[in-house]
């Protein structure tokens, strides 16, 4: 029995290198401290349509978003502004969230919380970020290449 070897190149078959599509996570903005399901104070209102200027110009083709309030009003005006579906994943489920990330051909945005935005952000590659703490709110991380860049968004 004879078999046919093909070389080709490494990864030909695959699409663009998963680590070079940048991948933007953000914690929701600003809540009010103690409440199990809030929606956004009007400063993170302010801050969710700053983002959505911020995302001007920039490639954007999927947003992922928790179960709860604050991440999809987090999303709701970059959303509403590029005609993207918001897709939920369970909060639980960092693995799962970085890989539907890894696995996209173009960025995404992920919006979590503070208890999961740092690991989020190291499973990608990139610096994991200092503990979060209820007033942290505002910090984009940008993950390509293998590196992260952080910019603030302010309201």
């Amino acid at each position: 029995m004879r078999f046919l070897l093909l070389a080709l190149p490494c990864c030909a078959a695959l699409p663009a290198a998963a680590a070079d599509v940048p991948v933007h996570v953000v914690r929701h903005f600003d809540t009010p401290a103690g409440e199990k399901d809030p929606d956004l104070l009007p400063q993170g209102v302010a801050r969710a349509e700053a983002l959505a200027r911020w995302f001007r110009g920039k490639r954007l083709c999927a947003i992922l978003v928790t179960q709860y309030k604050r991440t999809r009003r987090t999303a709701a005006a970059t959303a509403a502004g590029r005609g993207i579906a918001i897709r939920t994943y369970d909060a639980a489920d960092i693995a799962g969230v970085v890989a539907q990330a890894r696995a996209s051909a173009c960025p995404v945005l992920i919006v979590g919380h503070s208890n999961t935005v740092p690991d989020i952000v190291e499973r990608l590659g990139g610096a994991r970020p200092a503990p979060l703490s209820h007033p942290d709110f505002g910090d984009l991380w940008t993950i390509a290449g293998g590196t992260s860049d952080t910019v603030r968004i302010a309201p």
